[in-house]
């Protein structure tokens, strides 16, 4: 058979998830990317095995009724702009402007915000260099409207340490990674509401850099999404290092995968082994399966191996290394109030702040 990236020892997800049993508290996942029935169907599968009770999901406006007719009132939507658009610099304009207004109609309490170093290219490329910049007129605008509907903000800032090493290795393009945060802090202290920075604030690799961002900037909440990364970099940390931390920002710490679910993943495609992600349904319940897996794994259990997921930055890093080669998950055995508060507690506190709630 051959491997899948994501099962490379060939797991069964459903057994392993009955091994895991309940979880300490049932799970809300911030950070999702959910679109089409059939797709978002098996995600609900691999959800309900895994202990996911809620998700917060960057679904498309015309897809949000597709993923209500499967999830129901588990799924709650974050504004995003109409990445499809043949007009992009209205869709990330004054259509954004449109659609946060349309988000926030349906309790959306999130608008995202991308901006890693690539977001900047593609402003440039759009003849837009200033559009996609987090201090910029336009996010301000738009950040000012949100907030004046009672909504958070969610963004992307930086990326991976190992892509600064490769992508991004040319400062004097990109920016070093510290920079990427400069706007941040300035939007952190001029929009006052609840932030959300996801993928550990864009920076796992540096517990003491989000000590001082968390401690500078009391709004400012992290997720845990982008499961390979996580996994990667998380597991590095010393054990007492990283529980010190969870529980100095218990109630700012928030569970994420960064699952995307999509119709591709259910039929064959033309791409090849990452690029492919998933070719039927039972790849695909895999697929977000593992994702639970290895993030539960890396919380609840104390097991050291290899992840079964492909973790394609180590070949990025390293030519010599098989494009298909996993990282080593250390599971870290958070105690149990630590993963309540993780798994739930410091999402609902999150909610709890923002004028989302629908009737």
């Amino acid at each position: 058979m051959p491997r899948s990236a994501a099962n490379l020892h060939n797991l069964d997800y459903r057994a392993e998830a009955e091994s895991f049993g309940a979880p300490a508290v049932p799970i809300t996942d911030l950070h999702t990317h959910l679109r089409g029935r059939e797709a978002v169907s098996v995600f609900r599968d691999a959800a309900d095995c895994y202990g996911i009770a809620h998700v917060l999901t960057m679904t498309p406006l015309e897809h949000v009724d597709g993923v209500t007719d499967v999830l129901g009132d588990r799924a709650r939507f974050i504004a995003v702009p109409d990445w499809r658009s043949d007009n992009p610099q209205h869709a990330h304009g004054a259509g954004f402007d449109k659609r946060i207004r349309q988000f926030a109609d349906i309790g959306a309490p999130l608008v995202k915000f991308w901006a890693a170093p690539r977001a900047q290219q593609y402003a440039r490329e759009m003849g837009e260099p200033r559009l996609f910049d987090l201090d910029g007129p336009v996010r301000r605008r738009q950040m000012e409207l949100a907030a004046s509907l009672g909504m958070g903000i969610m963004t992307h800032i930086a990326d991976p340490d190992t892509w600064f090493h490769t992508t991004y290795a040319d400062a004097a393009q990109w920016g070093t990674k510290t920079q990427q945060y400069e706007p941040l802090e300035t939007m952190l202290d001029d929009v006052n509401v609840p932030w959300v920075a996801a993928h550990m604030g864009g920076w796992p690799e540096d517990l003491d850099f989000l000590d001082g961002l968390l401690a500078r900037h009391d709004n400012l909440h992290l997720d845990t999404s982008a499961t390979k990364w996580m996994v990667r970099e998380l597991s590095r940390h010393d054990t007492p290092r990283l529980t010190k931390f969870l529980g100095q920002w218990s109630g700012r710490i928030c569970f994420g995968s960064d699952i995307v679910a999509q119709i591709d993943h259910l039929s064959p495609s033309a791409d090849e082994g990452m690029a492919a992600k998933a070719s039927s349904p039972a790849e695909a319940f895999d697929l977000y399966a593992s994702r639970y897996w290895a993030l539960r794994t890396l919380w609840e259990r104390t097991w050291c191996g290899a992840s079964p997921i492909a973790d394609p930055d180590l070949h990025m890093m390293d030519a010599a290394v098989d494009p298909l080669a996993p990282s080593r998950i250390k599971g870290h055995g958070l105690d149990h109030d630590l993963l309540q508060d993780l798994y739930a507690g410091a999402a609902t506190r999150l909610l709890d702040q923002l004028c989302c709630a629908t009737e």
